[in-house]
């Protein structure tokens, strides 16, 4: 895997929205996003899925909270400044994936940011087109499903409640080959 770098513009803005609380970051990985938070000095309360990439989470950031559960799940906290979803929140059908961002708006704090990653539709590498269609943009790639946003689907998903503060479509390099994603900086 390759540097990702897209967390450290926004580092001011979660020092900002954090309020003393720790970021909430769901569907760590192996902790990559976890330990740029953790070095620019936030605690970080991470969730996934896999118990190996938790297992990896904690040796690269011994100081993460972690917890092993699906993000349907009750958070384990009450409350937020800062939520952080990278590439997690695209596993579930679309009245799911509803439930759960209103899930996080309710645990931000007013003035509260979610900053998250989405597939984008173009995102053609890494499952928008060629498998087995479940519902509208919606996929069973590689065994599981996966679902891929375009600018309507982001607008029905953040219209009501959210001020986006950013909103872009870009190709990350995170890995071997290109990798669309609309990237979303949305305030309580």
């Amino acid at each position: 895997m390759r540097a990702d770098p897209w967390l450290d513009r926004w580092l001011p803005l979660v020092a900002e929205r954090a309020g003393g609380l720790p970021v909430l970051e769901l569907g760590c990985g192996t902790g990559r996003d976890t330990a740029t938070l953790s070095r620019a000095g936030h605690r970080v309360v991470a969730l996934d899925l896999s118990r190996l990439s938790l297992l990896l989470a904690k040796v690269r950031v011994p100081s993460g909270t972690f917890h092993c559960r699906d993000l349907q799940a009750p958070f384990p906290v009450d409350a937020a400044g800062v939520v952080l979803a990278s590439l997690s929140l695209h596993y579930f059908p679309w009245p799911e994936t509803l439930a759960l961002v209103d899930r996080i708006r309710a645990i931000l704090k007013p003035g509260g940011v979610l900053l998250c990653r989405l597939n984008s539709t173009r995102d053609e590498h890494f499952g928008a087109v060629g498998h087995e269609r479940l519902a509208e943009n919606f996929y069973r790639v590689n065994g599981a499903p996966k679902r891929f946003f375009d600018r309507a689907s982001l607008e029905a998903l953040f219209g009501a409640g959210w001020n986006a503060l950013s909103v872009r479509e870009e190709a990350i390099n995170r890995y071997v080959l290109p990798k669309w994603v609309w990237e979303a900086v949305l305030e309580r």
